[in-house]
């Protein structure tokens, strides 16, 4: 069994970049509302932020000797994300390791397990999203698989997958779709300043805003005079 798989498919830089200037948020609106993991996995600082391409670990619970393994492997641009199979009572990752990863340029590390060292990790600034902060070490004993699919946050992310994460959560992008989803999130972030300017200029209600009248109406919303 080949356990580390070193050669993957990326997506170009430039779709990357384009994709890191919209959030999370407009990005799971405009590919349909898909990709989001789950809200468990925030920044352990919400000013921390990325876009890159996924480097999947499957790791043992509480078991940490795969991150390391993976860490090594990775390469500058890279987001290192981890199924740890959510177990929380673990720091799995912690300032060190954060030092080797900011020294090789990789993008962040997520793991849907814990990490520690909370307080050194905002200070060095280097982008970690986890499912908890736990103080308790894990072992280093159990091989696993690294660059194929993974479960974690309730989707399937494969090596190369483009993964968008800030202080709303993370969401995954198919790389072959992700042109049009740049097009998409453009569409979506003009549609949206276009609203902001008509609340700013108090020409209609909200719900006017917002194109709900007739949706209430057919609901039979009935407000007192």
């Amino acid at each position: 069994m080949i356990h580390v798989r070193t050669k993957i498919e990326r997506p170009s830089a430039d779709v990357v970049a384009a994709l890191g200037q919209f959030s999370a948020a407009t990005i799971h609106e405009a590919q349909g509302r898909k990709g989001a993991l789950a809200h468990r996995l925030k920044p352990v600082d919400p000013a921390m932020s990325f876009c890159g391409p996924a480097f999947t670990v499957d790791a043992q619970a509480g078991d940490n000797i795969m991150v390391q393994v993976a860490i090594s492997y990775a390469q500058p641009g890279d987001v290192v994300i981890v199924a740890g199979s959510e177990f929380a009572q673990a720091g799995s990752f912690g300032d060190v390791l954060a030092t080797a990863c900011q020294s090789k340029g990789l993008a962040a590390f997520v793991t849907d397990s814990g990490v520690r060292d909370s307080a050194d990790l905002r200070k060095l600034g280097f982008p970690v999203f986890s499912g908890s902060v736990c103080i308790e070490g894990t072992v280093k004993e159990t091989l696993g698989p690294v660059n194929r699919p993974i479960s974690i946050g309730g989707q399937i992310v494969r090596p190369g997958d483009i993964l968008r994460g800030d202080a709303d959560g993370i969401v995954v992008v198919d790389p072959l779709e992700a042109e049009d989803v740049v097009r998409l999130c453009q569409e979506r972030e003009d549609h949206e300043a276009g609203i902001r300017a008509r609340h700013r200029r108090g020409d209609a209600t909200l719900i006017e805003v917002h194109g709900l009248v007739e949706k209430l109406k057919a609901k039979g919303l009935v407000v007192e005079e």
